[in-house]
């Protein structure tokens, strides 16, 4: 997987633009703002750093990212933050490390979002938050639709286009706060808790 997304790192920024300006930039902003001030936080799959510049005030930020050329795009946007090589799968922290973490648009591609959450899990706090923007497999006539465009997606980018990101999250044991639906059900922000 992390071949596939070498290989678009370059052109990560320029792909995404138009999707930027139709919401994804403002829904962005919203996921961090979901976050607690002062916090020692987690990024999830920071890809090229499209959310480096909305990052709140932290005593720590960590941005993770298992492909090495999206690192090497997100160092030229860093900021205060550390930018570190790791598979959500098995994250190389201690336990309780962390007050949050969040990630945005990334659990549609980790192969086993159930370890990535126990993961998380393990590194969060008690009553940490984990909040997430994911693209899902969306309610009515459109979810048989997406089931068929899932076959293509995995095949070519091993992007899991209907995953049910929320209902994986619960099922993993965190606490699901909030679901606010964007786009219809298509995107979804998540807001979790970490019950130990």
């Amino acid at each position: 997987m992390p071949a596939v997304y070498d290989k678009f790192a370059s052109n990560y920024d320029r792909a995404f633009a138009p999707l930027e300006r139709l919401g994804l930039r403002r829904w962005r902003q919203e996921v961090i703002g979901l976050l607690p001030k002062n916090a020692s936080i987690l990024e999830i799959g920071c890809g090229a750093g499209a959310n480096f510049e909305f990052y709140p005030k932290c005593s720590v930020a960590v941005s993770s990212e298992i492909s090495l050329g999206m690192l090497s795009v997100a160092h030229g946007k860093r900021r205060e933050n550390h930018l570190i090589q790791a598979d959500a799968q098995s994250l190389p922290f201690g336990e309780n490390e962390f007050d949050a973490a969040f990630a945005t648009l990334v659990f549609c591609s980790i192969p086993d979002p159930t370890a990535a959450f126990s993961e998380l899990k393990r590194v969060l706090r008690p009553g940490g938050r984990i909040v997430l923007l994911e693209h899902v497999r969306p309610e009515g006539l459109l979810g048989p639709l997406f089931d068929l465009f899932n076959r293509v997606t995995v095949l070519f980018a091993d992007d899991h286009f209907n995953r049910r990101t929320a209902e994986i999250a619960e099922m993993a044991g965190l606490k699901i706060v909030e679901n606010r639906k964007k786009m219809g059900t298509i995107v979804n922000l998540i807001v979790c808790e970490v019950v130990k």
